[in-house]
Protein backbone atom coordinates (compact mmCIF):
# COMPACT_ATOMS: atom_id res chain seq x y z
CA UNK A 1 0.00 0.00 0.00
CA UNK A 2 1.85 3.69 -1.28
CA UNK A 3 -0.13 4.90 1.93
CA UNK A 4 2.09 2.51 4.49
CA UNK A 5 4.99 3.22 1.95
CA UNK A 6 4.51 7.38 2.53
CA UNK A 7 4.56 6.83 6.29
CA UNK A 8 7.70 4.28 7.08
CA UNK A 9 9.34 6.49 4.62
CA UNK A 10 8.32 10.20 5.69
CA UNK A 11 11.27 11.62 7.45
CA UNK A 12 13.38 10.07 4.45
CA UNK A 13 11.35 11.73 1.98
CA UNK A 14 11.27 14.85 3.48
CA UNK A 15 15.27 14.80 3.55
CA UNK A 16 15.16 13.83 -0.04
CA UNK A 17 12.94 16.50 -1.06
CA UNK A 18 15.51 19.39 0.88
CA UNK A 19 18.34 17.69 -0.90
CA UNK A 20 16.90 18.46 -3.74
CA UNK A 21 16.00 22.09 -3.27
CA UNK A 22 19.39 22.90 -1.58
CA UNK A 23 21.33 21.26 -4.86
CA UNK A 24 19.10 23.38 -7.09
CA UNK A 25 18.38 26.73 -5.35
CA UNK A 26 20.56 29.91 -4.88
CA UNK A 27 22.81 31.01 -2.09
CA UNK A 28 20.15 33.63 -1.07
CA UNK A 29 17.07 31.22 -1.13
CA UNK A 30 19.09 28.68 1.06
CA UNK A 31 19.95 31.29 3.63
CA UNK A 32 16.72 32.45 3.95
CA UNK A 33 15.28 29.51 4.07
CA UNK A 34 17.53 28.56 7.06
CA UNK A 35 16.40 31.51 8.71
CA UNK A 36 13.05 30.34 8.17
CA UNK A 37 13.39 26.88 9.46
CA UNK A 38 10.82 24.59 8.53
CA UNK A 39 8.46 25.39 6.40
CA UNK A 40 4.91 25.04 8.56
CA UNK A 41 3.00 24.24 5.00
CA UNK A 42 5.47 22.51 3.06
CA UNK A 43 6.20 18.50 1.80
CA UNK A 44 5.86 17.16 5.49
CA UNK A 45 2.45 18.33 6.30
CA UNK A 46 1.46 17.25 2.17
CA UNK A 47 2.78 13.92 2.97
CA UNK A 48 0.66 13.64 5.69
CA UNK A 49 -2.51 14.95 3.80
CA UNK A 50 -1.52 12.45 0.94
CA UNK A 51 -1.56 9.67 3.65
CA UNK A 52 -5.03 9.89 4.42
CA UNK A 53 -6.43 10.44 1.13
CA UNK A 54 -4.72 7.49 -0.10
CA UNK A 55 -6.02 5.44 2.99
CA UNK A 56 -9.50 6.80 2.54
CA UNK A 57 -9.93 5.60 -0.95
CA UNK A 58 -7.78 1.86 -0.18
CA UNK A 59 -10.66 0.98 2.30
CA UNK A 60 -13.87 2.36 0.22
CA UNK A 61 -14.47 5.06 2.73
CA UNK A 62 -13.28 7.91 0.92
CA UNK A 63 -14.20 11.39 1.98
CA UNK A 64 -15.47 12.70 -1.28
CA UNK A 65 -15.65 11.33 -4.64
CA UNK A 66 -12.36 9.95 -6.06
CA UNK A 67 -12.21 12.94 -8.51
CA UNK A 68 -12.52 15.35 -5.92
CA UNK A 69 -9.58 15.97 -3.36
CA UNK A 70 -9.50 17.13 -0.40
CA UNK A 71 -9.58 20.78 -0.29
CA UNK A 72 -7.14 21.38 2.32
CA UNK A 73 -4.32 19.78 -0.05
CA UNK A 74 -5.20 23.53 -2.55
CA UNK A 75 -5.58 25.52 0.66
CA UNK A 76 -2.07 24.67 2.60
CA UNK A 77 -0.49 24.62 -0.90
CA UNK A 78 -1.63 27.62 -1.42
CA UNK A 79 -0.25 28.58 2.02
CA UNK A 80 3.23 27.38 0.89
CA UNK A 81 3.09 29.10 -2.02
CA UNK A 82 3.35 32.40 0.13
CA UNK A 83 5.97 31.05 2.50
CA UNK A 84 8.41 30.59 -0.61
CA UNK A 85 7.82 33.77 -1.92
CA UNK A 86 8.88 35.28 1.52
CA UNK A 87 11.96 33.19 1.34
CA UNK A 88 12.71 34.76 -2.12
CA UNK A 89 11.49 31.50 -4.24
CA UNK A 90 10.21 32.05 -7.95
CA UNK A 91 7.19 30.26 -9.04
CA UNK A 92 9.53 28.03 -11.26
CA UNK A 93 11.09 26.72 -7.26
CA UNK A 94 7.41 26.55 -6.15
CA UNK A 95 6.57 24.20 -9.32
CA UNK A 96 9.59 22.25 -8.35
CA UNK A 97 8.97 21.76 -4.65
CA UNK A 98 6.13 18.97 -5.58
CA UNK A 99 8.48 17.56 -8.33
CA UNK A 100 10.56 16.95 -6.26
CA UNK A 101 8.24 14.73 -4.00
CA UNK A 102 7.22 12.86 -7.12
CA UNK A 103 10.77 11.87 -7.70
CA UNK A 104 11.51 10.93 -4.40
CA UNK A 105 8.75 8.76 -4.32
CA UNK A 106 9.98 6.81 -7.15
CA UNK A 107 13.36 7.16 -6.85
CA UNK A 108 12.74 5.44 -2.88
CA UNK A 109 10.33 2.62 -4.40
CA UNK A 110 12.66 1.81 -6.56
CA UNK A 111 15.34 1.59 -4.31
CA UNK A 112 12.76 -0.30 -1.88
CA UNK A 113 11.71 -2.59 -4.36
CA UNK A 114 8.17 -1.32 -3.76
CA UNK A 115 5.11 -1.58 -6.18
CA UNK A 116 3.01 0.92 -6.49
CA UNK A 117 -0.42 0.20 -8.23
CA UNK A 118 -1.77 2.13 -10.93
CA UNK A 119 -4.88 3.41 -9.42
CA UNK A 120 -2.61 4.58 -6.31
CA UNK A 121 0.05 6.41 -8.52
CA UNK A 122 -3.47 8.42 -10.21
CA UNK A 123 -4.49 9.32 -7.02
CA UNK A 124 -1.34 10.27 -5.99
CA UNK A 125 -0.81 11.89 -9.63
CA UNK A 126 -4.18 14.26 -8.70
CA UNK A 127 -3.07 15.03 -5.14
CA UNK A 128 0.20 16.58 -6.43
CA UNK A 129 -1.42 18.41 -9.27
CA UNK A 130 -3.74 19.98 -7.05
CA UNK A 131 -1.31 20.45 -4.43
CA UNK A 132 0.57 22.27 -7.48
CA UNK A 133 -2.51 24.76 -8.82
CA UNK A 134 -3.11 25.37 -4.95
CA UNK A 135 0.77 26.67 -4.58
CA UNK A 136 1.18 28.60 -7.66
CA UNK A 137 -2.50 30.31 -7.21
CA UNK A 138 -0.89 31.18 -3.13
CA UNK A 139 2.54 32.18 -4.38
CA UNK A 140 1.04 34.33 -7.67
CA UNK A 141 -1.67 35.89 -5.27
CA UNK A 142 1.00 37.03 -2.87
CA UNK A 143 3.10 38.59 -5.36
CA UNK A 144 0.34 40.41 -7.01
CA UNK A 145 -0.65 41.70 -3.47
CA UNK A 146 3.30 42.73 -2.88
CA UNK A 147 3.07 44.32 -6.31
CA UNK A 148 -0.20 46.49 -5.89
CA UNK A 149 0.94 47.54 -2.10
CA UNK A 150 4.46 48.76 -3.38
CA UNK A 151 2.77 50.45 -5.89
CA UNK A 152 0.05 52.15 -4.15
CA UNK A 153 3.17 53.31 -1.77
CA UNK A 154 4.99 54.98 -5.09
CA UNK A 155 2.22 56.44 -6.08
CA UNK A 156 1.76 58.41 -2.59
CA UNK A 157 4.75 59.10 -2.45
CA UNK A 158 5.12 60.81 -5.73
CA UNK A 159 1.26 62.40 -5.54
CA UNK A 160 2.74 63.47 -1.67
CA UNK A 161 5.94 65.19 -3.48
CA UNK A 162 3.64 67.27 -5.83
CA UNK A 163 1.39 67.99 -3.38
CA UNK A 164 3.45 69.56 -0.88
CA UNK A 165 5.37 71.33 -4.14
CA UNK A 166 2.22 72.50 -4.74
CA UNK A 167 1.60 73.57 -1.91
CA UNK A 168 4.13 75.48 -1.30
CA UNK A 169 3.76 77.87 -4.28
CA UNK A 170 0.30 77.97 -3.57
CA UNK A 171 1.27 79.55 0.02
CA UNK A 172 4.29 81.43 -1.13
CA UNK A 173 1.67 83.51 -3.48
CA UNK A 174 -1.20 83.64 -1.26
CA UNK A 175 0.88 85.72 1.82
CA UNK A 176 1.88 87.73 -1.43
CA UNK A 177 -1.13 88.46 -2.46
CA UNK A 178 -2.63 89.07 0.87
CA UNK A 179 0.09 91.59 1.76
CA UNK A 180 0.04 93.70 -2.00
CA UNK A 181 -4.02 93.16 -1.20
CA UNK A 182 -3.81 95.13 2.16
CA UNK A 183 -1.65 97.84 0.74
CA UNK A 184 1.62 96.19 2.79
CA UNK A 185 3.90 95.87 -0.39
CA UNK A 186 3.58 97.22 -3.58
CA UNK A 187 2.70 95.20 -6.82
CA UNK A 188 5.76 95.86 -8.67
CA UNK A 189 7.81 95.74 -5.49
CA UNK A 190 10.16 92.22 -3.82
CA UNK A 191 6.82 90.92 -2.47
CA UNK A 192 5.15 91.41 -5.95
CA UNK A 193 7.84 89.33 -7.52
CA UNK A 194 7.58 86.43 -5.17
CA UNK A 195 3.90 86.19 -6.39
CA UNK A 196 4.79 86.11 -10.08
CA UNK A 197 7.71 83.40 -9.62
CA UNK A 198 5.11 81.15 -7.38
CA UNK A 199 2.47 81.55 -10.11
CA UNK A 200 5.71 80.49 -12.16
CA UNK A 201 6.60 77.65 -9.86
CA UNK A 202 2.90 76.38 -10.38
CA UNK A 203 3.26 76.85 -14.14
CA UNK A 204 6.28 74.56 -14.16
CA UNK A 205 5.61 72.18 -11.30
CA UNK A 206 1.93 71.09 -14.08
CA UNK A 207 4.55 71.46 -16.68
CA UNK A 208 6.53 68.76 -15.16
CA UNK A 209 4.33 66.91 -13.84
CA UNK A 210 2.41 66.03 -17.19
CA UNK A 211 6.02 65.54 -18.52
CA UNK A 212 5.90 62.79 -15.48
CA UNK A 213 3.31 61.12 -16.45
CA UNK A 214 4.13 60.52 -20.02
CA UNK A 215 7.38 59.45 -19.23
CA UNK A 216 6.96 57.51 -16.29
CA UNK A 217 10.27 58.89 -14.67
CA UNK A 218 11.02 60.47 -11.44
CA UNK A 219 10.27 64.59 -12.08
CA UNK A 220 13.60 65.75 -14.00
CA UNK A 221 16.28 67.41 -12.39
CA UNK A 222 17.64 70.98 -14.16
CA UNK A 223 20.61 72.07 -13.09
CA UNK A 224 21.68 75.55 -13.14
CA UNK A 225 23.73 78.03 -11.05
CA UNK A 226 22.16 80.20 -8.66
CA UNK A 227 22.39 82.73 -5.73
CA UNK A 228 21.40 81.62 -2.19
CA UNK A 229 21.16 84.40 -1.07
CA UNK A 230 18.34 85.28 -3.66
CA UNK A 231 16.64 82.24 -2.79
CA UNK A 232 17.27 83.02 0.80
CA UNK A 233 15.78 86.64 0.48
CA UNK A 234 12.67 85.00 -1.79
CA UNK A 235 11.83 82.84 1.26
CA UNK A 236 12.36 85.19 3.74
CA UNK A 237 9.22 87.43 2.16
CA UNK A 238 6.76 84.79 3.03
CA UNK A 239 8.33 83.13 5.85
CA UNK A 240 7.91 86.45 7.54
CA UNK A 241 4.75 87.01 6.66
CA UNK A 242 4.00 83.18 7.58
CA UNK A 243 5.36 83.89 11.20
CA UNK A 244 4.01 87.12 11.48
CA UNK A 245 0.05 85.40 11.91
CA UNK A 246 1.63 83.20 14.14
CA UNK A 247 2.85 85.51 16.66
CA UNK A 248 6.76 84.36 16.08
CA UNK A 249 10.10 86.44 15.01
CA UNK A 250 12.34 84.94 11.78
CA UNK A 251 15.53 85.62 12.04
CA UNK A 252 17.79 85.48 9.07
CA UNK A 253 21.44 86.90 9.21
CA UNK A 254 23.51 88.29 6.02
CA UNK A 255 23.84 86.08 3.34
CA UNK A 256 27.06 86.28 1.21
CA UNK A 257 26.75 87.21 -1.90
CA UNK A 258 29.11 85.10 -3.34
CA UNK A 259 27.46 81.44 -2.29
CA UNK A 260 26.61 79.92 -5.22
CA UNK A 261 25.80 76.08 -6.56
CA UNK A 262 24.73 74.15 -9.33
CA UNK A 263 21.34 72.78 -8.42
CA UNK A 264 17.68 72.49 -9.08
CA UNK A 265 16.68 75.58 -7.76
CA UNK A 266 12.89 74.60 -7.38
CA UNK A 267 13.75 71.10 -5.52
CA UNK A 268 16.15 73.37 -3.09
CA UNK A 269 13.11 75.96 -2.56
CA UNK A 270 11.01 73.51 -1.77
CA UNK A 271 13.03 71.75 0.47
CA UNK A 272 14.06 75.15 2.33
CA UNK A 273 10.63 75.79 2.66
CA UNK A 274 9.39 72.89 3.62
CA UNK A 275 11.56 73.11 6.75
CA UNK A 276 10.39 76.67 7.28
CA UNK A 277 7.01 75.75 7.38
CA UNK A 278 7.59 72.62 9.83
CA UNK A 279 9.94 74.89 12.20
CA UNK A 280 7.04 77.68 11.86
CA UNK A 281 4.51 75.22 12.63
CA UNK A 282 6.54 73.96 15.81
CA UNK A 283 8.16 76.72 17.38
CA UNK A 284 6.07 77.68 20.61
CA UNK A 285 4.33 81.38 20.40
CA UNK A 286 6.59 84.26 21.02
CA UNK A 287 9.50 82.44 20.28
CA UNK A 288 11.71 82.80 17.01
CA UNK A 289 12.88 80.77 13.39
CA UNK A 290 16.06 81.15 12.84
CA UNK A 291 17.20 81.05 8.25
CA UNK A 292 20.68 81.31 8.13
CA UNK A 293 22.98 79.94 5.16
CA UNK A 294 26.92 80.20 5.18
CA UNK A 295 29.72 77.75 3.32
CA UNK A 296 32.56 75.43 4.77
CA UNK A 297 34.79 74.36 2.79
CA UNK A 298 33.25 73.48 -0.77
CA UNK A 299 29.85 72.93 1.07
CA UNK A 300 27.17 75.54 1.26
CA UNK A 301 24.92 74.77 4.73
CA UNK A 302 21.69 76.32 5.07
CA UNK A 303 20.31 75.98 8.60
CA UNK A 304 16.83 76.28 9.97
CA UNK A 305 16.39 76.28 13.96
CA UNK A 306 13.46 76.16 15.54
CA UNK A 307 12.35 76.55 19.45
CA UNK A 308 9.79 72.93 19.29
CA UNK A 309 11.26 72.31 22.63
CA UNK A 310 13.78 69.11 21.69
CA UNK A 311 13.56 66.00 20.08
CA UNK A 312 12.85 62.53 21.99
CA UNK A 313 15.85 60.62 22.46
CA UNK A 314 16.67 58.46 19.55
CA UNK A 315 13.68 59.98 16.92
CA UNK A 316 15.78 61.68 14.85
CA UNK A 317 15.86 59.66 11.77
CA UNK A 318 12.38 58.75 12.34
CA UNK A 319 11.49 62.08 11.26
CA UNK A 320 12.63 61.63 7.89
CA UNK A 321 10.31 58.49 7.43
CA UNK A 322 7.18 58.94 4.92
CA UNK A 323 3.73 59.52 6.24
CA UNK A 324 6.35 60.42 9.62
CA UNK A 325 4.53 63.48 11.63
CA UNK A 326 6.12 65.02 14.94
CA UNK A 327 4.02 66.64 17.73
CA UNK A 328 0.37 67.05 18.79
CA UNK A 329 -0.59 68.62 15.08
CA UNK A 330 -1.42 66.48 12.37
CA UNK A 331 -2.07 68.88 9.63
CA UNK A 332 -0.44 67.66 6.29
CA UNK A 333 0.54 64.42 5.36
CA UNK A 334 3.93 64.15 7.03
CA UNK A 335 5.93 64.21 3.92
CA UNK A 336 7.73 67.23 4.21
CA UNK A 337 10.74 66.05 5.76
CA UNK A 338 11.06 63.09 3.21
CA UNK A 339 10.18 64.81 0.41
CA UNK A 340 13.34 67.35 1.63
CA UNK A 341 15.65 64.78 1.93
CA UNK A 342 14.84 63.49 -1.49
CA UNK A 343 15.20 66.77 -3.07
CA UNK A 344 18.42 67.64 -1.74
CA UNK A 345 20.12 64.57 -2.06
CA UNK A 346 18.64 64.16 -5.90
CA UNK A 347 20.76 67.13 -6.33
CA UNK A 348 24.23 65.92 -4.82
CA UNK A 349 23.30 66.87 -1.20
CA UNK A 350 22.39 65.93 1.98
CA UNK A 351 20.17 66.97 4.83
CA UNK A 352 20.73 66.73 8.73
CA UNK A 353 19.13 67.12 12.35
CA UNK A 354 20.70 68.01 15.16
CA UNK A 355 18.42 68.51 18.74
CA UNK A 356 18.88 70.88 21.02
CA UNK A 357 17.33 69.41 23.97
CA UNK A 358 15.29 71.81 25.58
CA UNK A 359 15.10 74.14 23.27
CA UNK A 360 14.69 72.71 20.05
CA UNK A 361 16.33 71.52 17.32
CA UNK A 362 18.63 72.40 13.61
CA UNK A 363 17.59 71.14 9.75
CA UNK A 364 20.93 71.46 8.10
CA UNK A 365 21.00 71.37 4.08
CA UNK A 366 23.97 70.64 2.69
CA UNK A 367 24.60 71.17 -1.18
CA UNK A 368 27.98 71.25 -3.12
CA UNK A 369 29.24 74.92 -3.41
CA UNK A 370 29.75 76.10 -6.94
CA UNK A 371 33.48 77.64 -7.35
CA UNK A 372 33.28 81.76 -8.37
CA UNK A 373 35.35 81.28 -10.96
CA UNK A 374 33.34 79.17 -13.06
Amino acid sequence: MLHAFLTTNHEELVRRCKAKVVERASTSTIEALETSGEPKYGVGLLLGQLVDTLRSEATGEPESEPAKLPPSIGSTAARHGTELLRNGATVEQVVHDYGDLCQAVTELAHDTNTPITVDEFHTFNRCLDNAIAGAVTGFGGMRDRRISEESAHTMNERLGFLAHELRNALTSATFAFQAIKRGHAPAGGATGAVLERSLVALRDLVDRSLADVRLTEELQIRREPFSIRELIDDLRITAELEASSRGLTLKVPPVDAGLRVDADRQMVSAAVANLLQNALKFTRPGGYVLLAAHAVGDRVLIDVEDQCGGLPDGKTEELFHSFAQRGSDRTGLGLGLSISRRGVEANGGAIHVRNLPGKGCVFTIELPRRDHTT
